[in-house]
């Protein structure tokens, strides 16, 4: 049966004109970042968060910036620094290579906030962040509504992880900065980074239906607990009655083609370069 779906894929990539790229978190598992999966996912990876009983929900929360800011930043300036040096695997250059044969290329649509698809080459106007990106910066207090390049910050975490002083500040007013992520509970998250994104993918999208090209939705790493990429994955499909791969090793179900595998695996054995 695995077979014959991965066929199915090879055959329908080789087909279209163009690819929307959609994922997860499981995007990232073969390049050794982690996905949070579970509580027991995401304490495994912060043994000290776990130690003070906190989910990924409870500590993804705004209010840790102004509560505790050496705990939040903790948290987010190890990511940071993770995600810079993280190398991307190599099923991202096999889907960039593959996009550069179609005739409208590929559109990137992610809840990662990694920034990896950027570091794998994709174009940066091609590319949808719908949760934000932890390589720009906010005000904690949204002040003047601006976003700003996280480029320069470098966090120091001590042993019992806390981020050391000083920290990033909003260069208006001084306030506490937080990186431009949609976070739970989130009320001050400004989105005007992400909505330019947004109207370039409509865009894009208006293009390759105008023009009533052949598009295909490869769909890798997302799961039902936040259910963005897999909603907007099935969305497209059915406005265009375009075939939907979906890449997952737990929850492959629910697309015209289900390939019960991890990313790198699926990747390597679909596209054909």
């Amino acid at each position: 049966m695995r077979d014959k779906q991965i066929e199915k894929a090879k055959e329908t990539l080789g087909e279209v004109d163009a690819l929307l790229i959609t994922a997860g978190a499981g995007m990232g598992v073969d390049s050794g970042l982690p996905d949070f999966r579970g509580v027991e996912g995401f304490w495994r990876a912060y043994p000290k968060v776990k130690q003070m009983g906190l989910r990924f929900e409870e500590m993804a929360n705004p209010e840790w910036f102004e509560k505790d800011p050496q705990l939040a930043w903790a948290f987010y300036g190890h990511r940071l620094h993770l995600y810079r040096e993280t190398t991307p695997h190599k099923g991202f250059s096999l889907l960039k290579e593959l996009a550069k044969k179609k005739t409208y290329g590929s559109f990137v649509f992610t809840s990662n906030v990694d920034g990896q698809f950027q570091k794998a080459g994709f174009d940066e106007d091609r590319i949808m962040e719908c949760h934000g990106s932890i390589h720009h910066l906010q005000c904690t207090r949204n002040c003047q509504g601006k976003i700003w390049s996280a480029k320069d910050v470098q966090i120091e975490i001590s042993e019992d992880f806390r981020a050391q002083e000083p920290l990033p500040k909003c260069p208006d007013c001084g306030a506490m900065a937080r990186p431009n992520i949609l976070m739970f509970g989130d009320w001050s998250w400004e989105n005007s980074r992400t909505d330019a994104q947004s109207r370039r993918l409509q865009s894009w999208l208006a293009e390759v239906e105008d023009a009533c090209a052949k598009l295909a939705i490869v769909e890798i790493g997302a799961g039902t607990a936040v259910p963005t990429v897999r909603m907007m994955s099935e969305d497209v499909a059915r406005h265009f009655g375009a075939s939907l791969i979906r890449i997952n090793p737990r929850e492959s179900f629910g697309a015209e083609i289900p390939l019960e595998m991890g990313a790198l695996e699926a990747l390597e054995q679909i596209v054909e370069i």
